[in-house]
C-alpha cells in the first residue's frame, strides 16, 4: 500500500525504477495533475461567472428599486452594467483557446471585475470612495469555495484589490471621513478574511494533490500486479480468475504442444558459476519468449533447461501446427545466432505433438496455467527421444504439416507408456509454398 503522506514523486519514481511498464512516467503524472487542475479551474470559473451574473442582476434590480431618484437609478445601472459585461466577457473567454491557455488571468479578471471595477466606477462617478469590504469578503469567500486551487492566485487577487483601493483612496479621498476605528475594523475583517481564504485553499489543494498522486501510485501498483499476473497466466484466464476465483479447466480438442531442451546445459552447470549459468539460460529463454509472441504461441512454463509452449489455446486456432513448426525452426536459428555471438556450442532437441489436452489453473497459491493429457506426454517423449539439433514430431503433427513443410521419416521408436510410434524430423518449409 502506498503511503500518501510520504513523498509522492519519490514513491512513483521508485515504482517506475523497479521495471514497471506504464504509459506515464513521473513527469507525465505531474503534467496530468496540472491538466486536471486546469480543467477543474476552467469549469469552476464558468460556474463562478454564472453566479456573478445572477447575483449582479439581483443587485441591479435591488438598487433600481430602492433608489427613488432617477440619477441614482442611472448610476446603479451603469455600475452593474460594467460588472455584468466584464463578467460575461470572462465567461465567454473560458470557452476559447485563450481561456484554456490563460485561466489564471480570467480568475483575476473575474475577481477584480467585482472588487476593483466597482471601486473604480464609484470613484469616477462620485469622486469619493469608502471601503466596500462586504463586497470583497463575499467575492473572496466565493472564490475560495468554488475555485479552491492555486492559493497564490487568491493572494494576488486580494493584494490587487487592496492596492487598487489604496491608490483610488489617495486620489479621491485624501481625508478620512470616518473615525480611524472604522478603517481599522474594516482592515481587520479584510485581513482575516484573506488569511482564512488563502490558507483554506492551500490546505485543500495540498490534500487534493496528495490524493491525486496516491491514486496514481495505486493505479501504477495495480497495473504492475496485472502485468505480473499476465506474465504467469494468459490474459483470458487472468480475467476469468479475477471474476471467478475458482478452479479453471477447459478441454481443447486439438492443439499443438512443443518441448525444447538445451542439449549439454546440465554438463555446463558443473563448471560454470550459478550467476553466469542463470544469465545464459535467461538470455536463451527470453529469445524463445519473443518467438512465442511473434508466432502467437502461448508459453506454458520452463522446467530446468526445458521450454514448453502450446498453440491453439486459450484462443482456439486452426493454424496451431504451422505456428509451432515455424517457432521451432526459428528457435534453431536463434540458438545458432546465440552461439555465434556468445562463443557457445549449444544445440536444442525439440519434440512436437498434436492432439487434445486439458488446460487450466489449479491450487490456491502460486497459480500456474498448465496442460494435461497424452498430447503433452507424447510431446515430452518426442523431445526426450529425439536427436540433438533436430525437431521430432509425431504422426498427428506430421499429417497437419506434410503439405507445406519438409519432413523426413525417422521411423518407429519405442516410447515409454505408448509402445512403438512413427516419428518424423521437421527440416524446414517446403519451397513449393
Amino acid at each position: 500500500m502506498i503511503n500518501p503522506n510520504s513523498s509522492d514523486k519519490t514513491q512513483l519514481d521508485a515504482l517506475i525504477s523497479h521495471g514497471m511498464s506504464y504509459r506515464q512516467t513521473n513527469n507525465n503524472l505531474s503534467e496530468s495533475y496540472k491538466e486536471q487542475r486546469q480543467s477543474f479551474l476552467l469549469k469552476r470559473l464558468q460556474l463562478q461567472a454564472q453566479i456573478i451574473l445572477i447575483a449582479g442582476l439581483t443587485l441591479i434590480t435591488f438598487f433600481l428599486w430602492v433608489n427613488s431618484q432617477l440619477e441614482g437609478k442611472i448610476y446603479a445601472f451603469k455600475i452593474g452594467l460594467v460588472v455584468e459585461l466584464f463578467t460575461l466577457l470572462c465567461w465567454g473567454l473560458c470557452k476559447t483557446p485563450i481561456g484554456r491557455r490563460y485561466p489564471d488571468l480570467i480568475f483575476l479578471s473575474l475577481c477584480w471585475s467585482v472588487t476593483c471595477a466597482v471601486q473604480i466606477d464609484i470613484a469616477l462617478l462620485f469622486n469619493n470612495l469608502e471601503p466596500r469590504s462586504h463586497i470583497w469578503t463575499l467575492m473572496f469567500l466565493t472564490q475560495a469555495t468554488i475555485i479552491p486551487v492555486q492559493w497564490w492566485m487568491h493572494l494576488i487577487s486580494q493584494l490587487g484589490t487592496i492596492l487598487c483601493y489604496l491608490t483610488l483612496y489617495i486620489l479621491y479621498s485624501p481625508i478620512l471621513k470616518n473615525p480611524s476605528a472604522f478603517y481599522i475594523e474594516q482592515g481587520l475583517y479584510f485581513f482575516w478574511t484573506c488569511i482564512i481564504c488563502v490558507f483554506s485553499v492551500y490546505l485543500y489543494e495540498r490534500l487534493r494533490k496528495k490524493e491525486f498522486y496516491a491514486r496514481k501510485a495505486m493505479e501504477l501498483a495495480q497495473h504492475k500486479s496485472e502485468r505480473l499476473l499476465l506474465n504467469i497466466l494468459p490474459e483470458i484466464i487472468a480475467e476469468q480468475l479475477k471474476q471467478q476465483p475458482a478452479t479453471i479447466a477447459d478441454n481443447f480438442l486439438e492443439v499443438t504442444v512443443i518441448f525444447a531442451d538445451i542439449v549439454g546445459f546440465t554438463e555446463l552447470s558443473s563448471h560454470t558459476s550459478p550467476a553466469e549459468l542463470v544469465e545464459l539460460l535467461n538470455t536463451i529463454f527470453c529469445l524463445f519468449d519473443q518467438l512465442a509472441e511473434r508466432h502467437g504461441v502461448e508459453k506454458i512454463k520452463t522446467i530446468g533447461d526445458a521450454y514448453m509452449a502450446v498453440a491453439g489455446l486459450p484462443n482456439q486456432s486452426n493454424n496451431h501446427a504451422p505456428a509451432i513448426a515455424n517457432m521451432a525452426l526459428d528457435m534453431q536459428n536463434a540458438i545458432a545466432t546465440f552461439n555465434k555471438e556468445n562463443n557457445q556450442s549449444f544445440s536444442i532437441r525439440i519434440g512436437i505433438s498434436t492432439g487434445p489436452v486439458v488446460a487450466g489453473v489449479i491450487g490456491l497459491k502460486k497459480f500456474a496455467y498448465d496442460l494435461w493429457g497424452d498430447t503433452v506426454n507424447i510431446a515430452s517423449r518426442m523431445e526426450s527421444h529425439g536427436i540433438a539439433g533436430s525437431i521430432q514430431v509425431c504422426e498427428a503433427t506430421y499429417q497437419l504439416l506434410k503439405d507445406k513443410y519438409l519432413l523426413e521419416k525417422r521411423g518407429l521408436i519405442q516410447v515409454k507408456g505408448k509402445g512403438e510410434m512413427m516419428t518424423y524430423i521437421l527440416k524446414g518449409i517446403s519451397l513449393k509454398n
